[in-house]
């Protein structure tokens, strides 16, 4: 099947839902009308981008036909029209062939979203947070949710560990090229003689997973509580509030404790065990399809070192698309969109070229 062949029939399909969600007795059935708008607003944005492209390839095919008039005005005009509409045309059609790649089913997840230090000792774990930081602020600017989960301070105003909750619209469709190895390079305050130190902060962007991703059998479980430590307040430290749950077969822990309520830290640690639980699964899958199926769908490898702050240059560069920027203080502002999509265009790209599309 060619592409505009698949495209007629996404069409075609589209009418076919707007007809039935124009039915009375749809409203009837809240389920059906539900999973029927959803489809409506997944075909919507590519159905528009055809009709489009249609429209730009009938106005070419209208202004070639003018060029052959005998009054040489009009052929002149339709000439210079040609010069526009051509150009749009290739355009649209390359905006048709990423929008029918293959969707990643987790696009329109939430995720939990961690952050650790790794190399580096205390300044690794200052990054942690300046880091969390950087990503709060995208978030802001996305109009998205943060809802903080766990979190394991230091004893100098850094986290050895975050964990957060994002909510909001195609959360994991933007962030899941954030996952790897992020590498920082600068003078630590403690360094007399102004050398520069590197640490490294690995982050996981995980795809929030909900009971129905994940089957988690209870006598698989291991749950002990105990008594807070660390800030929190007396009603934190004085009360058996704290959660630590282990899932015997994959040898999974998670600790929660920064709420006073016993029943929420359950809830927060359940919330990031199905998410593991789900990206083990998804790392699982991945290893089994071909290269160029990983190319489509990327497999997040966390071990790769995909970014590197440089302080002491105002640098910062992301190894996988050889892009650098010299606006270090506004990146760490959440200044992240001009990154965020070019690694979705980069990745976009490699999907095409692994159908046979991309040049």
């Amino acid at each position: 099947m060619s592409m505009f062949d698949k495209l007629e029939s996404v069409e075609s399909r589209f009418v076919e839902i707007e007809s039935r969600l124009a039915d009375p007795d749809i409203a009837n059935r809240p389920a059906d009308f539900k999973k029927m708008s959803q489809e409506h607003a997944g075909l919507q944005e590519i159905v528009f981008e055809y009709r489009h492209h249609k429209k730009v390839r009938d106005e070419i095919e209208s202004n070639r036909q003018l060029m052959r008039e005998k009054d040489p005005e009009i052929a002149t005009l339709a000439k210079e029209e040609l010069k526009v509409l051509e150009p749009a045309l290739e355009e649209s059609k390359k905006k048709l062939q990423i929008l029918l790649l293959p969707q990643d089913p987790n696009d329109e997840k939430n995720v939990v979203f961690e952050i650790r230090a790794g190399a580096g000792g205390d300044e690794a774990a200052l990054f942690v947070g300046e880091l969390f930081r950087l990503y709060q602020r995208f978030a802001e600017r996305q109009n998205w949710k943060v809802d903080l989960l766990s979190l394991n301070p230091t004893g100098l105003g850094g986290f050895k560990e975050i964990i957060a909750e994002i909510q909001g619209q195609r959360v994991y469709s933007r962030l899941k090229w954030e996952g790897g190895v992020h590498r920082v390079q600068r003078v630590p305050a403690t360094e007399a003689q102004g050398r520069i130190h590197t640490s490294t902060v690995t982050v996981a962007v995980l795809p929030e997973a909900e009971e129905v991703d994940v089957t988690i059998n209870p006598i698989d479980l291991r749950i002990d509580v105990f008594r807070s430590g660390g800030a929190g307040g007396q009603g934190v430290n004085t009360t058996d509030s704290a959660v630590r749950i282990t899932h015997i077969p994959s040898g999974l822990v998670v600790v929660c404790q920064d709420e006073r309520s016993q029943h929420k830290n359950k809830d927060k640690a359940m919330k990031i065990l199905r998410s593991r639980l789900l990206d083990i699964e998804m790392e699982r899958a991945a290893k089994t399809q071909t290269d160029a199926r990983r190319s489509m769908v990327g497999t997040g490898d966390r071990s790769e070192r995909i970014r590197t702050y440089n302080f002491p240059q105002g640098r910062l560069t992301d190894h996988r698309i050889g892009l650098t920027l010299y606006q270090l203080s506004e990146v760490m502002e959440g200044k992240i969109d001009e990154i965020i999509n070019g690694l979705i265009a980069h990745y976009q790209m490699e999907a095409l070229k692994a159908q046979g599309l991309g040049t």
